[in-house]
């Protein structure tokens, strides 16, 4: 995002509050008070106006541009951790998962903002990463596994590398050639998407 057409930082933990800094110079330019718990996660929505919070069973909506700490939406009544969330390149739809297992999408052109559709998994969410097709989500858990989300059609595929290492990150590049992920071991798995997801060990 930028203010003043200077790019900045947002940072956020177990203080209960968000910063925003200037990314050149490492000044801290507004703290916004989120004291209803820890953030876990943070993403900034496509228009660059808002920033999303994720907690312990909730989400907050914040202005980037206020000086105000009151979220504009409150997203309440989810259950235990949201420890991942992004959005669509439109910002039309939010994604999260969390620790109730599942991975979730909101629509955000809605008066009353409510998770539209569940995906539901034995362990769980870690992390979730958005194809650059929009209609595909890459999804990480406790376990191990990696779920391969179709919206079109709701289809799954999964793969698991270690069965019982939590899927720590998941990254595709902008023209969606390769995907990496890492686990709790720390070993780091690269998937070349054009040669028939072939893998290979990226480093142990």
């Amino acid at each position: 995002m930028s203010q003043s057409s200077q790019v900045l930082l947002a940072t956020a933990g177990y203080d209960h509050t968000i910063r925003f800094w200037q990314a050149h110079s490492g000044i801290c330019t507004k703290t916004v008070q989120h004291p209803d718990s820890q953030v876990n996660a943070l993403a900034f929505t496509p228009d660059l106006q808002h920033i999303a919070a994720a907690g312990y069973q909730h989400i907050r909506l914040y202005d980037v541009n206020s000086t105000s700490s009151t979220p504009v939406i409150n997203y309440d009544g989810l259950s235990k951790n949201v420890t991942c969330l992004g959005f669509d390149k439109t910002g039309k739809w939010m994604f999260t998962g969390g620790e109730d297992k599942t991975a979730k999408i909101w629509d955000l052109r809605v008066r009353n903002i409510q998770c539209q559709r569940i995906f539901q998994m034995t362990d769980s969410c870690t992390c979730i990463s958005l194809h650059p097709n929009q209609v595909e989500m890459i999804i990480g858990n406790e376990g191990g596994a990696i779920h391969m989300w179709d919206l079109r059609t709701d289809h799954n595929e999964q793969i698991v590398t270690d069965p019982g290492l939590a899927v720590r990150s998941i990254s595709v590049d902008p023209d969606a050639s390769y995907l990496a992920v890492a686990n709790n071991a720390g070993n780091c798995y690269v998937w070349s998407c054009l040669a028939e997801c072939q893998t290979r060990r990226a480093c142990d």
